[in-house]
């Protein structure tokens, strides 16, 4: 059996939910070598917990060990660029979490640069570190995989199965990603997250549709491009007291809390994706598919198979029950098997089968940068008032 020697770079949620995933992966032997993390508490503690080999504050350090054939990167966007091209130069494959990279800020911005500059410059910075990225990948002959669960989930690739069967005409796509906001301290600000709801949240939605408007391109044998996209963002939250806000835990400066983008497609066919920051009562994810003969509404969560009543939070501290509730009091829809229905476990699985088969994995490079284009392309459109046309545009 091939083994599969990896190491994770950041602790946090996003670690987490991979190493459940891991744990499920067959068909090569998964060797958890090294965690790494700037907090030697957070690198211990999941040393301990999914028994990783040993454990370092020191990325470089990790790099260095031959033994290690995959970086799997956990970290905030902010990083990626430059640890995905230290990981490849080092001869790694490289599993990469969403999204891949972003306009952070650079020298001479005029704070807050989500504000003062451009967004078409943005886009044109974005473009350079995509060219950037796939020359480091391409010379080196390693593969990044793009860590999006949406691509993976199992109501998705079901509905996929069965377009394909039937031969499906994608007509029209929706996709949304909303929640009641970050509980990152960064979340708010542009020079932290490259973006707002749009890019944290939008970003999920985003790709699924795209993937699956690839996957009728293959099984129709033709080409099916991103032909404009329209976009409305803005504050909704900006103006509304902290008293009014106490359910929710966003707090705009420079970003948008609320995102609303139109693609169309060179095939004649439309999506919408939706991301916003001021949606209570847990995580909303879905996708819905409409096609010539059938319909497709893929909710990822909330789901129906678990519902439970509670008349107290006793004893479920340390429960995984469900995404920005802040109590299981009352009727609420639970996770069970998380993630399996979001799509990890596949995720991962495609991942680990990629490198043992040495060929790109369903989720990649391509479907990576393809996502944040769109993804500047609508902040652009949202700035100028005009819809976003790709032809000709570099």
């Amino acid at each position: 059996m091939k083994k599969v020697c990896i190491g994770i770079v950041g602790a946090g949620y996003a670690s987490i939910l991979h190493c459940e995933g891991y744990k499920r992966v067959y068909g090569a032997e998964i060797i958890l070598k090294t965690i790494s993390d700037i907090s030697e508490e957070k690198a211990k503690q999941m040393q301990e917990k999914y028994n990783f080999l040993t454990y370092t504050t020191n990325y470089e350090e990790m790099l260095k060990d031959d033994e290690i054939d995959v970086i799997d990167i956990c970290t905030p966007p902010i990083l990626h660029k430059e640890m995905i091209i230290k990981a490849i130069k080092a001869g790694k494959h490289v599993i990469c979490e969403k999204p891949l990279l972003g306009y952070f800020g650079k020298e001479g911005d005029i704070a807050p640069i989500g504000k003062n500059v451009p967004k078409e410059e943005m886009y044109k910075f974005i473009l350079k570190e995509l060219d950037e990225l796939e020359k480091v990948i391409k010379e080196n002959n390693k593969f990044l995989m793009y860590a999006e669960n949406f691509v993976y989930a199992p109501n998705i690739r079901k509905s996929i199965e069965i377009m394909k069967a039937k031969n499906s005409k994608i007509l029209f796509l929706k996709g949304e990603e909303s929640l009641r906001g970050s509980s990152s301290s960064s979340a708010g600000n542009w020079a932290g997250t490259g973006g707002g709801s749009l890019m944290r949240v939008g970003c999920h939605p985003l790709t699924a549709i795209l993937y699956l408007k690839e996957e009728e391109a293959k099984y129709k044998n033709t080409t099916i491009e991103i032909e404009s996209v329209t976009a409305d963002v803005g504050q909704i939250t900006s103006n509304i007291t902290p008293n009014e806000l106490k359910y929710h835990t966003v707090k705009v400066n420079d970003v948008e809390d609320f995102a609303n983008v139109t693609i169309s497609f060179s095939d004649g066919s439309k999506a919408i994706v939706m991301a916003s920051d001021t949606v209570l009562g847990g995580t909303k994810n879905y996708i819905e598919i409409y096609t010539n003969n059938s319909s497709f509404i893929c909710n990822l969560t909330p789901i129906d198979t678990l519902n439970v009543y509670m008349l107290d939070d006793d004893g479920m501290e340390n429960i995984k029950f469900s995404e920005m509730l802040p109590t299981a009091i009352g009727w609420n829809k639970a996770f069970v098997s998380d993630e399996i229905i979001r799509g990890y476990t596949d995720e991962l699985q495609d991942f680990i089968n990629a490198i043992v088969e040495k060929r790109e994995a369903y989720s990649n490079f391509k479907i990576a940068a393809d996502t944040i284009k769109v993804i500047y392309a609508a902040y652009v459109s949202a700035e100028t008032g005009k819809k976003f046309i790709f032809k000709g545009r570099r």
